[in-house]
C-alpha cells in the first residue's frame, strides 16, 4: 500500500474553517453596530444648561433699579408687577419666553425635534405652559427650581423627539 500525502488537503480545509470563523464573527460585530441604539438628538444636561441660561437672560421688562432676568420677570409677574412701561409683566415673561424656545428648539418634520413642553410651577402649581409640536414617547427633560420669598418656583422642560 501506497501511502497518500493529504498535507495540502488539510492545510486547505484549516485555512477554510479561519476563514468562515472570521466571516462569522464580522457578521456578528456589523449586526450590533448596525442594531445598537443611536445617539438621541439631546441630552438631559443640553436641556438643564438651556433652562439655567435662560433663568439668567436679561428681558425687556425694566424694574426699578435694571432691566429684569427671566427668572426675576417670573417673580415679578406672580406678584403681579408690571414694568416701567406700564407693560404686564406676564404678558412680557410669555412673549419672551415664546422667542427664546421657539428660536432654540426649531419644531418641524424635518427636524430631529418633533415638540417640546415648558413648565413654569409656583408652589407645585402650573403657572404657564408653553408647548409646540407632538408628544412622544421618546423625549429628554429637566427642570430648574429656585426660591424667593418663601415661594418655590419651579421650570421643566421636555423636548421630544
Amino acid at each position: 500500500m501506497k501511502k497518500v500525502n493529504n498535507k495540502g488537503q488539510e492545510e486547505i480545509v484549516g485555512f477554510v474553517v479561519i476563514i468562515v470563523i472570521v466571516s462569522v464573527a464580522m457578521i456578528i460585530l456589523l449586526w450590533f453596530l448596525l442594531n445598537s441604539p443611536s445617539e438621541s438628538a439631546v441630552e438631559n444636561f443640553e436641556i438643564e444648561s438651556f433652562i439655567q441660561t435662560t433663568l439668567q437672560y436679561t428681558t425687556s421688562c425694566e424694574g426699578q433699579v435694571e432691566f429684569l432676568s427671566l427668572q426675576n420677570l417670573i417673580i415679578a409677574c406672580n406678584e403681579g408687577g408690571k414694568c416701567l412701561d406700564e407693560s404686564d409683566s406676564c404678558v412680557v415673561l410669555n412673549e419672551t419666553l415664546k422667542e427664546i424656545i421657539e428660536s432654540s428648539w426649531p419644531v418641524s418634520e424635518q427636524s430631529a425635534i418633533k415638540g417640546y413642553k415648558l413648565n413654569v410651577y409656583i408652589e407645585d402649581l402650573e403657572a404657564l405652559q408653553i408647548q409646540k409640536g407632538n408628544e412622544t414617547t421618546n423625549y429628554k427633560g429637566a427642570f430648574q427650581d429656585f426660591a424667593r420669598s418663601g415661594k418655590d418656583y419651579k421650570v421643566s422642560l421636555n423636548v421630544y423627539y
